[in-house]
């Protein structure tokens, strides 16, 4: 689904992708907000430059780990704006193409919300019913930024305990 197809003034809802290594949902709960930087795949800079909006829901996924899976929500706090980080050579998401006068990344910040009772792991999302076409569990899905519906968002939250 494109970005544009999302209702402008309604909110919608996201999942995100970090590794629990480099930013946990537990460091989000201490810094409660911060900028969510180095994307760097252009489908996921569309669906935060174009569709992710103020106040819209976000699950948080820790990936590249056993298991990998949904640990809490986080909403977003600020839409999104050129991602400075890209403009650091020392940075690791350096992108010598993207320029203060031509920015090609964007970032958005997110704050925290809850951290789930329990973890909803990627074996349990892919066995559970109701949650058929949710991009995490499709085959080949890297996307770090990704849609998710109504319905797929609130029966998560209730697999992981709120």
């Amino acid at each position: 689904m494109a970005a544009s197809e999302y209702n402008i003034g309604m909110a919608n809802y996201w999942l995100v992708k970090s590794e629990p290594s480099c930013f946990s949902i537990d460091e989000l709960a201490q810094v409660e907000s911060t900028h969510w930087d180095g994307v760097r795949n252009y489908q996921a800079r569309n669906f935060m430059r174009d569709g992710m909006k103020l106040g819209d829901k976000v699950l948080y996924y820790h990936s590249n780990c056993d298991p990998p899976g949904v640990v809490g929500v986080a909403e977003v706090s600020r839409e999104a704006y050129p991602d400075f980080t890209a403009w650091d050579p020392t940075n690791d998401h350096f992108d010598p193409k993207s320029t203060p006068d031509n920015p090609i990344w964007m970032m958005m910040d997110i704050k925290f919300v809850a951290k789930f009772p329990r973890e909803v792991s990627l074996p349990e999302l892919k066995q559970a019913e109701g949650l058929e076409g949710l991009v995490v569990i499709q085959k080949g899905s890297r996307l770090s930024v990704q849609p998710v519906s109504e319905a797929h968002f609130a029966l998560i939250c209730q697999m992981g305990g709120l």
